[in-house]
């Protein structure tokens, strides 16, 4: 258009004759720069050495080179060299785009040819392969592209919505020369290469025959993660929480978090005892966590490598949630002092769902971690399983494209390449504090593990890989070819990391016991006693004063703004609030609130998490009130409770229960002096984070004596809702419940509930009273332990008239009841007694409603277990001596082939000695949790009422 407009001013539009006009008078005198200089001085001086009949290929030259230089910035990486063994393309595909000018005959699709490639073109400002030169002839724009988009290096960046960090990437990967890595940095890269190679070598020379799922041929991941570490800690990082599979982590142990050889070595001892803390776990699962000075800042950093299990990927967001509690606590609202690093395979990368669910965390307010930088370690093979049936997409990071996090792929062979493409990817994220992806495409020299045939089904490439010379040996020769190294300080090298390594194993024969503390990933040195016990066995009430109760009651049922417009419905909620606060009740919320409201006053953080835990499933929570006029205003009153109190967090969660469960079991890592809660929307959707609860909650102090007081809210209840929203599966917590069913606990002198609670793995309870419900979230903070809190809660007793608690039930002195005695008539005269119906949760209102009708309120006794695990033996036995005439049932609203019936039965029979019987009341097995049928849930719940205060039904029945 410009070319036109010189020919003749009436050849545009009007707008454009002013715009060139006011550009032309603009440029002062000598402009220089003929990249920003409106009228270009190139294309000026070509238009008037051409004729007009040339103008348009002139323009359309220029074109088609901005045009080829896009091509290369998209699709560059489907032509980069990625792959060690020159087998597979990495992408999947073997063509080529025909964009790129692999061949001369290419150049036709833009219009040019080979006479073109010694024509100057002006570069167009999205480009920096011209370095200080804004114009450069085709053929050295072609070469330029290639060795910054198609050598060693593959990028992936252009579908970033962000021009300036498009034009960020596009600096560091085209611009000439930047790649380059000084003569010191080689020999640092050739030295960290030296021990990860050289640990892997003495393992496999000492433990030939022993699984330890090892490096080799990505032995460049230890100078990666390295140099990850030095760039982010020269720009203010002090804290760094990695998660990874089981591939590499000795190594990464050893060379980058710094484990002590010789503990590592002694893990391979088949005499090796353990200590009777737990089962431990497999030496390539186990984390640790290290304090050091960064050789190459000289600054503190601390390093923290999450165990974790076999389940690939589980661990993503429990780093992040440990990350982001870390950044939380020490004020680091924008990620610059904590980070995290995650290490993936690229068939998990691919394939897990949970990869995405993590991706999906990282820009939400209240969980992002401010930029994670990933690491794939791309085997190009998952177990047995080829690329080409392991995934659908042409690279297995392509996941990570839905948050526009660039993605840089790496040819593992290539040192130097990596070594840049790591810098580049910890410069990213602290300037842009987003997420990075690093791609090592490499492969692995034996099987799955080392006692692994991979011959059987991939023949051609371990045929490949057994020719492949090892990475060390060529880069050694490089460097000593180019003069950066000797052949003798080569050798020095080697021979002073194998000294090392031998002196570590001498030592490591010395251990014969198994100290799981020493590879504890989540230390908390101020909670414990040095040798990593509690400071007392014992749990102070958890009762409240008056005053406090008033004060958090009143403002609940308040908004703590001036000229705020609150929902008439919300209006209503509050005013009722206040009305109980009056009369000296609480329900559910209230409860809740009383729990979450005094544990800020004593400093504690309180985290609440989970889908819709804002205002509540139900409705019945609104713990954020947003204002109905103003858009975007809102307010958390109970961070308004007391002048110098506690941050409360409440969140809604995306809808996801894996990821988010895993983020919030890692916030609870950071710190034993919070409350950290999810709460499932209803309770059988924990099914879907079963990975967490099996692998993580469960068994995690056993395994890896990692404390942990998360606390899972899951509602529970079978209201007729159908199968799905009903059952929160209590038998499945149960199952895993550690306490021996066939023992009762014996425990000289002390507190027989708290080391009862100690010697668990986690704590069960179904709660019927809102004050109860309150008494055990507080003891969950004031216990001098943590454990995990499984609550199964309310749905229909959020506003049910009889689940209601006196502010006396909360009094000061008073604590969480394990057991709920009747307290009526019956309770007051047990002699007369003919039953006792034990039960747990929803079910004693219906029980207390339907002994009423039936006027047995003398006969039969009620009895709530409001925990379950574990189970209260001493409180079960001490009532069944009271009504040692009754006959025993329990009675539950879920199948009998469910819920708790098949936990408590055996228990019940250690406490009776096995001497008289516990009948079961309640609906028959099933295969679904519920029926979906409104009369069918009518009418079972009839029928065993029925059974229930039918004081002949078990008559003639034998035990």
């Amino acid at each position: 258009m410009y070319l036109a407009w010189l020919e003749d001013h009436t050849n545009v539009h009007e707008s454009w004759d002013a715009f060139f006009r006011s550009a032309q008078a603009a440029a002062p005198a000598g402009q220089t720069d003929e990249r920003r200089a409106p009228p270009s001085t190139l294309l000026q001086g070509r238009a008037m050495s051409r004729t007009p009949g040339t103008t348009q290929k002139v323009v359309e030259d220029h074109l088609a080179v901005h045009t080829l230089i896009r091509a290369y910035q998209i699709r560059g990486h489907h032509a980069a060299q990625l792959d060690p063994l020159g087998i597979l393309a990495a992408d999947l595909n073997a063509c080529i785009p025909s964009d790129l000018i692999t061949n001369l005959h290419n150049l036709g699709l833009y219009g040019l040819d080979e006479s073109d490639l010694d024509k100057t073109f002006q570069l167009p400002l999205t480009t920096f392969i011209g370095g200080q030169e804004h114009t450069l002839p085709l053929g050295d724009i072609i070469r330029q592209l290639e060795a910054a988009y198609c050598g060693p290096i593959g990028v992936e960046f252009m579908f970033i919505n962000n021009v300036e960090q498009c034009q960020w990437i596009r600096q560091k990967f085209e611009t000439p020369g930047i790649k380059q890595l000084t003569n010191a940095e080689k020999r640092r890269l050739l030295a960290r290469l030296v021990r990860s190679t050289r640990f892997e070598d003495f393992l496999a020379r000492k433990w030939s025959s022993e699984k330890r799922f090892g490096l080799e041929g990505c032995e460049v991941l230890i100078p990666a993660l390295k140099m990850i570490i030095d760039k982010s800690s020269s720009v203010g990082i002090e804290g760094v929480i990695m998660g990874m599979p089981h591939r590499g982590r000795l190594n990464v142990l050893a060379n980058v978090v710094r484990k002590e050889l010789d503990q590592i070595f002694c893990q391979f001892d088949p005499h090796l005892e353990a200590t009777d803390e737990g089962s431990g776990d497999v030496k390539y699962h186990l984390g640790m966590y290290h304090e050091r000075i960064n050789r190459e800042t000289d600054r503190n950093i601390a390093l923290s490598l999450m165990a974790n299990p076999s389940h690939l990927e589980a661990v993503d967001p429990v780093v992040q949630g440990k990350t982001k509690a870390q950044q939380f606590y020490s004020g680091d609202t924008q990620g610059k002092k904590v980070m995290s690093i995650l290490i993936h395979g690229d068939a998990a990368f691919a394939g897990q769902g949970v990869v995405y669910e993590t991706f999906h965390l990282s820009e939400l307010p209240s969980y992002t971690t401010h930029g994670t930088i990933h690491v794939v370690v791309n085997n190009q093979i998952g177990f047995t399983t080829d690329p080409r049936m392991a995934r659908s997409s042409p690279y297995p990071t392509d996941v990570a494209k839905v948050v526009n996090a660039p993605i840089f792929h790496v040819n593992a062979d290539d040192p130097e390449a990596v070594m840049y493409v790591c810098r580049v990817a910890a410069e990213w994220r602290s300037t842009f504090h987003k997420d990075v992806v690093i791609d090592l495409v490499c492969y692995r020299r034996f099987g799955h593990n080392e006692m692994d045939e991979p011959m059987f089904t991939q023949p051609l490439m371990y045929k490949r890989i057994r020719q492949q010379e090892h990475v060390l040996k060529k880069y050694s020769d490089r460097l000593i070819a180019e003069g950066v190294v000797t052949l003798q300080e080569f050798e020095e090298e080697v021979s002073k990391y194998d000294k090392i390594c031998e002196e570590a194993y001498a030592r490591s024969k010395d251990e014969k016991i198994l100290d799981i503390r020493r590879w504890l990933d989540s230390p908390w040195p101020e909670f414990f006693t040095a040798q990593g016990e509690p400071k007392s066995m014992s749990c102070p009430p958890t009762g409240l004063d008056e005053q406090t109760l008033q004060h958090i009651g009143q403002a609940a049922s308040s908004v703590p703004l001036d000229l705020f417009n609150i929902h008439p419905g919300v209006s209503r909620i509050l005013r009722g609030r206040a009305d109980m606060v009056k009369r000296r009740q609480m329900d559910w919320a209230l409860g809740e609130y009383m729990a979450f409201g005094s544990l800020l006053r004593d400093g504690i953080h309180v985290r609440l998490s989970g889908q819709d835990v804002e205002r509540g499933t139900f409705s019945h929570r609104h713990h954020v009130l947003h204002d109905q006029e103003v858009d975007k205003r809102f307010c958390v009153p109970m961070n308004h409770l007391w002048t110098n109190q506690a941050p409360y967090t409440v969140c809604n969660s995306s809808l996801s229960e894996y990821g988010v469960l895993g983020f919030e079991l890692g916030f609870a890592m950071a710190n034993p002096n919070s409350l950290v809660l999810w709460e499932a929307q209803f309770g059988d959707f924990n099914n879907t984070a079963q990975c967490i609860i099996d692998q993580f909650i469960s068994p995690g102090q056993a395994k890896w004596h990692r404390h942990n007081g998360i606390v899972l809210l899951l509602p529970h209840g079978m209201e007729g809702m159908g199968p799905e929203h009903s059952s929160a599966r209590p038998e499945r917590f149960l199952q895993m419940s550690k306490d021996d069913s066939d023992l009762f606990p014996e425990y000289s002198g002390g507190d027989f509930e708290v080391q009862q609670l100690h010697e668990c793995n986690w704590i069960v309870v179904n709660c019927s009273n809102p004050a109860n419900y309150c008494h055990v979230l507080r003891r969950q903070v004031l216990l001098p332990f943590r454990k995990p809190l499984i609550i199964f809660t309310p749905k229909s007793l959020l506003r049910h008239p009889e689940a209601r608690a006196s502010f006396d039930e909360l009094a000061t002195g008073t604590s969480f009841r394990r057991l709920i005695p009747d307290q009526g008539l019956a309770g007051e005269n047990p002699g007369q007694v003919k039953r006792v119906i034990f039960c747990t949760g929803k079910v004693y209102y219906e029980l207390a409603k339907e002994r009423k009708l039936q006027n047995l309120e003398r006969s039969v006794a009620i009895i709530r277990l409001e925990q379950i695990s574990p189970f209260p033996f001493d409180l079960v036995r001490s009532e069944v001596e009271r009504y040692h005439h009754a006959e025993l049932l329990w009675c539950q609203e879920e199948h009998k082939n469910m819920g708790y019936y098949d936990y408590i039965r055996p228990r019940f029979l250690t406490v009776l000695d096995d001497n008289r019987p516990i009948w079961y009341v309640g609906r028959d097995p099933a295969a679904a949790p519920a029926t979906g049928n409104r009369s069918t849930h009518l009418n079972e719940l009839k029928r065993f009422m029925d059974a229930a205060f039918n004081l002949h039904a078990f008559q003639g029945r034998h035990f």
